[in-house]
């Protein structure tokens, strides 16, 4: 039995890393940029339905994980 490995797919990295919060007291933040108490928050209290609701949990695991660092390269390439 071989194993698959998941790949990041590279388009929803960089639609992540560009996403904007549309709502609430960080309106027009980056979601990567967001405060880890804030997606913590959302993560207690449930994340929204839809593809921000989405996003916003691969924030979370991304930040849970420690891996923001090494979006950085990319995030760099975006400005």
């Amino acid at each position: 039995m071989t194993e698959q490995s998941e790949q990041p797919d590279p388009e929803y990295l960089l639609k992540l890393l560009q996403a904007r919060m549309p709502f609430g007291k960080y309106k027009d933040r980056l979601l990567i940029d967001l405060p880890e108490t804030y997606i913590c928050w959302f993560s207690r209290k449930g994340f929204p339905k839809g593809a921000l609701g989405v996003m916003l949990k691969s924030i979370y695991e991304i930040k849970l994980n420690g891996l923001d660092g090494l979006l950085e390269p990319i995030r760099r390439t975006l400005k």
